[in-house]
């Protein structure tokens, strides 16, 4: 894995200021904004959402970092990130106002946009139970001064925060609570618990209502909403998830295609089957994480591997990946820019994201069967009533014709790509 810039700065950091030691001794390390900069802006040194974004030596160490003031920053031993559960929901379907011009729900390009769409389209409504829900609170603010305690490996650490920046992303109050939500247009595994905890810190104890800290991830049409709560208020750790629903938003004027079996069986078998590229087969098993990674590009027109890396919870290794599963199925093609390498979306994958997001549905698993491999294996699964095996997905892939695949160990690494993928088709069939 090739090191970063910020790689590189913090190894720098840690060999100047001899942290690991101090750590082994105190705790803890306490840095400031200042010391940072010399090195490199503390800005980008420090922004961590994710533990795969975290450097090397965090991640050797075990490391992480909270900010503490303004103007500087707590190094420790600190478990500061949640995993996002993955549970099958229900999926509610919401129609998108018509009467809204201002919003193209099919074309949310920000956090901010995302939750605006919510609101207006009473999902944010339905979510938090509240009918009489405004729009309070958002944007940067002083987090004010508090204390909390933090896992610490088999210990707990108390922490003291005097006046730290943080950014609500939405904050909307109700009859009953005040909800504070965090918005991400990305999908990802996990999430850093201070985008939650610190905003509840400052409004738990400024106002008398429920404060209901809430993670909201848009995707592809998709609204996943999570509601948290911190069973001990001045514990970092404490949070719980205790509500999760999925939301997707339909126009009112569009007639609706369903995606039957039926459906997907004429979809199968008049896709034309093309040879399979002379690219590296597909390892990449979220296809939702792939469609999410070329709706980033139409949004962006062009990222960087380095920036997507930095900032959509990829490693360098599943950056590549990703790319490299988009340009399989002719969405991604690699582009530089200013030295710079990375993706731009091709003619065909641009053209998906102008349509409704059921078409999209459509011309992914389109994408997806003229693979003759994918096809085969979708075929069986019709024909037998059940996902084949990871053996009987092998034996298909190795008349396939497949390009550099040489060995059984990576044929039947790569067929936990291919399961995904048909997985992903089938949860696309409405009932």
């Amino acid at each position: 894995m090739g090191m970063t810039k910020n790689d590189a700065k913090w190894e720098l950091i840690f060999d100047d200021f001899n942290i690991i030691k101090i750590i082994e001794i105190q705790g803890c390390f306490i840095i400031t904004s200042a010391q940072i900069n010399k090195y490199r802006e503390a800005r980008l040194m420090t922004k961590f959402d994710h533990q795969a974004q975290r450097p090397e030596l965090f991640i050797k160490y075990n490391l992480s970092i909270l900010p503490i003031s303004r103007g500087s920053y707590i190094i420790g031993n600190f478990d500061i990130f949640h995993n996002l559960n993955d549970d099958d929901v229900e999926i509610t379907k919401i129609t998108f106002p018509s009467s809204i011009e201002s919003i193209n729900h099919k074309e949310i390009t920000s956090e901010a946009t995302a939750i605006n769409c919510a609101y207006v389209s009473k999902i944010l409504q339905d979510f938090t139970g509240e009918n009489n829900l405004q729009p309070t609170v958002s944007g940067r603010m002083s987090s004010k001064s508090f204390d909390f305690i933090i896992n610490s490996n088999d210990n707990q650490l108390s922490i003291n925060v005097e006046n730290s920046q943080i950014e609500i992303d939405g904050g909307y109050e109700g009859d009953n609570s005040l909800s504070l939500i965090e918005a991400k247009n990305y999908i990802s595994d996990d999430f850093i618990i201070r985008q939650l905890f610190y905003p509840y810190q400052l409004w738990n104890n400024k106002i008398s209502k429920k404060v209901r800290p809430i993670f909201l991830t848009y995707s592809n049409g998709f609204f996943d909403l999570r509601e948290y709560e911190f069973t001990n208020p001045k514990h970092y750790n404490s949070l719980r998830l205790i509500k999760h629903k999925k939301y997707l938003l339909q126009d009112e004027t569009v007639n609706e295609i369903v995606l039957n079996v039926e459906f997907i069986e004429t979809i199968l078998n008049s896709t034309l089957i093309i040879d399979d590229p002379k690219l590296p087969f597909p390892q990449a098993n979220s296809m939702e994480r792939i469609i999410n990674l070329c709706e980033l590009l139409y949004d962006n027109e062009f990222i960087s591997k380095e920036n997507i890396t930095q900032n959509y919870d990829f490693n360098s290794r599943q950056t590549d990946y990703y790319l490299n599963a988009g340009k399989y199925l002719g969405l991604i093609c690699d582009e530089k820019r200013d030295g710079d390498l990375g993706g731009i979306l091709t003619e065909k994958g641009k053209n998906i994201f102008e349509l409704s997001i059921k078409e999209r549905q459509i011309e992914f698993i389109k994408a997806i069967l003229s693979h003759k491999v994918y096809n085969e294996v979708l075929k069986k699964y019709f024909e037998n009533g059940e996902m084949p095996t990871k053996k009987g997905i092998v034996e298909i892939m190795k008349v396939s014709n497949l390009y550099n695949i040489n060995s059984d160990i990576t044929f039947l690494r790569r067929s936990s790509t291919i399961l995904s993928w048909i997985n992903w088709i089938t949860k696309q069939i409405e009932e």
